[in-house]
C-alpha cells in the first residue's frame, strides 16, 4: 500500500512523497520506502536523482515527520553517487533510515569508501534493483540488504541470486511482487522480506465460511449498518463474546478518550460519545476483530481509507453523508478479511445502496469517491487526476486532507492496538 503527502514551500514547487510497505515472512512491515513524486500532472517527467533524494529526505525528516510516515518502523530512501559522497546519509537517524545504493552507482573506489564509511557508523546498506555483475562484489561485501524485481527477473535467475550469496549474513527482499503465487515463490527461495501490490488482490474461495469467532463481529457490523441501530441488540451481541466485550471496555476506557467516568456499557459509550462516533468506534473494533489473522497493514490501511471518505465528503457535496464514507472506506478490504466475494458479503451488511455499489466497482459519486482514496493511496497521479475531475474537486484539496487521515490512522491504530 502507498501514501502520498504534498508539501509546499521547498524551492516554490510542489512536492510529493509516495510510501510503500515492506513486509517480512510474517506479513508484519518491517518498513516503508519513501519516494520522490514531482507532482500530479508531471509524473512522468524524468527528475534528478539528486534533487529527488533531497526533497525526500526534507520533507520526511523535516517537515511532515518520520514518525508519521514510518513511525517506529525503517525508512528505506534511495541514494545517489553524488548524496553518498557528500555523507547525506550522516543526518539522518541510523536506526530509523535504510541506506538504498541505486541500481546506476558504479562500485569505483570513492563510492566503495564512502559506503565504508556508512557501515563503520552503523548505518544499513541494501541494492536496489540488483543484477549480479562481478564489478559489483565490493559493495555487495558491504550490503545489509539485495532488492531484487520481480517483474524484471526470472524465475531462474531470483532462486540463483539467493544461493549465490546463502554463505554471506545477506537478506534478499522481492520487490514489484504481484500476486499471491510470486509472494508463496519468494518464501520457498528464502526471501526475507516483500514488497508489491500483490496484498491488495485478495484469494476469493467460493463458498468459504466464515470462521466462527468472526460471525458475532459480522452481526455486530449488520445491526450498525441499520438505519436506527437497537443498541440493547448491539450491547447484547457483543456480551456474547467475553474477548469482544473486554476489548470493547478497555478501548472506551483509554485515555485517549479522556472520559472522566468509567464506561461500563455499550449504551454508556453511545451516551457519551454521541450515536455517529460511536459508531464508527464500534465498527472499527469490529472490523480489527475481522483482521484478527491478517496484517496489521490491512487494518491501517482500511481506516486510512475510511478516514480519508469520509473527510473528502464536504468537497464532494456529501457533507451530511460522511459516515456512510467513513463505512464506505472502512469496508473496502472486508472481502480480504473474509476471504469470500465482495457481494456476497454486502448482502449481509444493511448499508446504503451507494455504498454498496462503490464498494462494487460501480460508477457513481460514491465510486468516484473510493477510486479516488485508492489511486491517491497507490500513488496513480493519472486515475487521481481522473477523479479529481469527476468529482469537480481541486487537487490541492487533497494533500491537507491526506495529511489529517494519516494523523486520525495513527491515533486509532496506537489507540486499538494497545487495547487489542
Amino acid at each position: 500500500m502507498k501514501f502520498i503527502t504534498e508539501i509546499r514551500g521547498i524551492g516554490s514547487m510542489d512536492v510529493f512523497v509516495a510510501r510503500q510497505p515492506i513486509f517480512d515472512r510474517q506479513l508484519k512491515v518491517y518498513g516503508y520506502e519513501l519516494l520522490f513524486r514531482s507532482g500530479l500532472e508531471n509524473f512522468y517527467t524524468a527528475t534528478d536523482g539528486d534533487q529527488a533524494t533531497s526533497t525526500v529526505i526534507a520533507n520526511s525528516f523535516l517537515l511532515i515527520g518520520i514518525d508519521s510516515l514510518v513511525g517506529k518502523k525503517r525508512a528505506f530512501i534511495n541514494f545517489t553517487r553524488n548524496l553518498l559522497l557528500n555523507e547525506t546519509a550522516t543526518i539522518l537517524p541510523k536506526e530509523t533510515a535504510f541506506i538504498e545504493i541505486l541500481e546506476n552507482v558504479t562500485p569505483d573506489p570513492e563510492t566503495i569508501a564512502a559506503c565504508q564509511r556508512l557501515k563503520q557508523l552503523g548505518y544499513s546498506l541494501a541494492m536496489d534493483d540488483f543484477v549480479f555483475k562481478q564489478e559489483m562484489t565490493p559493495l555487495i561485501e558491504l550490503a545489509d540488504l539485495i532488492k531484487v524485481d520481480f517483474l524484471t527477473t526470472s524465475v531462474a535467475e531470483r532462486r540463483d541470486l539467493v544461493r549465490r550469496f546463502c554463505s554471506k549474513p545477506l537478506k534478499f527482499l522481492a520487490e514489484k511482487v504481484e500476486s499471491r503465487a510470486e509472494f508463496e515463490e519468494a518464501l520457498d527461495m528464502g526471501y526475507a522480506y516483500f514488497q508489491g501490490f500483490f496484498l491488495s488482490k485478495p484469494v476469493i474461495i467460493a463458498g468459504k465460511d466464515v470462521p466462527g469467532y468472526k460471525v458475532n463481529y459480522l452481526r455486530v457490523l449488520h445491526e450498525l449498518g441499520q438505519s436506527s441501530p437497537d443498541f440493547d441488540r448491539v450491547e447484547s451481541l457483543i456480551k456474547q463474546d467475553i474477548s469482544l466485550t473486554y476489548k470493547l471496555l478497555k478501548f472506551i476506557n483509554s485515555a485517549a478518550f479522556g472520559f472522566r467516568t468509567r464506561i461500563q456499557s455499550v449504551r454508556q459509550a453511545v451516551v457519551l460519545l454521541g450515536l455517529k462516533e460511536a459508531i464508527k468506534w464500534l465498527s472499527l473494533i469490529a472490523i480489527r476483530g475481522l483482521a484478527s489473522d491478517h496484517p496489521d497493514e490491512l487494518v491501517v490501511s482500511s481506516v486510512f481509507r475510511a478516514r480519508f471518505a469520509e473527510l473528502l465528503g464536504p468537497a464532494v457535496g456529501l457533507e451530511s453523508r460522511c459516515s456512510e464514507l467513513f463505512l464506505m472506506g472502512l469496508f473496502s478490504m472486508i472481502d480480504v478479511f473474509l476471504g469470500r466475494p465482495m457481494a456476497d458479503i454486502l448482502d449481509e451488511l444493511p448499508i446504503t445502496e451507494e455504498v454498496k455499489g462503490a464498494l462494487l466497482g460501480k460508477a457513481g459519486v460514491y465510486g468516484n469517491v473510493l477510486q479516488l482514496v485508492q489511486a491517491y493511496e497507490k500513488g496513480d497521479w493519472e486515475q487521481v487526476l481522473f477523479r479529481t475531475d469527476a468529482l469537480r474537486i481541486r487537487d490541492a484539496q487533497l494533500p491537507e486532507l491526506f495529511q489529517d487521515a494519516l494523523e486520525q490512522t495513527k491515533v486509532f491504530t496506537a489507540i486499538s492496538a494497545a487495547h487489542a
